[in-house]
């Protein structure tokens, strides 16, 4: 098959894999007896590397709300889909953005090397960093946070990465808000962002 042939099949297969890890964990979220959603079941400790080598820790985040979007850097059309949308609101944050953390998670280390997340992510807001590591380290931090993620083989030895797509917001002390909702107008969500700072 060719690669024009299997790229829809593999939008297909991240698209219905995301949604499907969505509503489960939505779902879990929501299973309590007043249907009150659980912000400590989402996030605990994790030690990674940034873009420029520089060690990250859940203890660095806090004193800022953050984003946090989990994908993986040769991602045909969710990761960059998403991470221009992050921009976007990052960009309609103005000079509050410094105010905010923005942390694309690689679920690929395999691959995503702390330079290639850095030339990857010179094509979004300057804002936007991200974070990889050892395959135990990932492993960890994406069982922290609930995050779907599977090597899928392709053609010729080469692989993708099936994983859910949705963006954590956690408040300024760390703890797991709520899915961060891109589909409205930047400045909408920049605004419900800023209650957050």
């Amino acid at each position: 098959m060719s690669e024009r042939g299997f790229r829809p099949l593999t939008i297909v297969a991240v698209f219905a894999g995301s949604l499907a890890m969505g509503l489960a964990l939505m779902m879990w979220l929501l299973d309590s007896p007043r249907g009150a959603m659980a912000p400590a079941a989402i996030g605990g400790p994790f030690q990674l590397v940034d873009q420029n080598g520089s060690t990250v820790t859940a203890e660095k985040l806090q004193g800022k709300p953050t984003l946090l979007f989990f994908g993986y850097t040769h991602c045909p059309d969710i990761c960059p889909t998403t991470l221009f949308d992050v921009s976007e609101v990052l960009r309609s944050l103005g000079k509050d953005a410094d105010r905010v953390n923005a942390y694309f998670v690689s679920v690929d280390p395999e691959r995503d090397s702390p330079a290639i997340l850095k030339d990857y992510l010179s094509s979004f807001d300057p804002h936007l960093k991200g974070l990889t590591g050892d395959s135990g380290a990932v492993a960890r931090m994406l069982a922290e946070f609930r995050v779907y993620a599977k090597k899928v083989p392709a053609k010729d030895g080469d692989y993708t990465m099936d994983h859910s797509a949705m963006v954590y917001l956690m408040d300024r002390s760390g703890h797991f808000v709520a899915p961060f909702k891109l589909d409205r107008k930047p400045d909408e969500a920049a605004a419900d962002l800023k209650r957050y700072i």
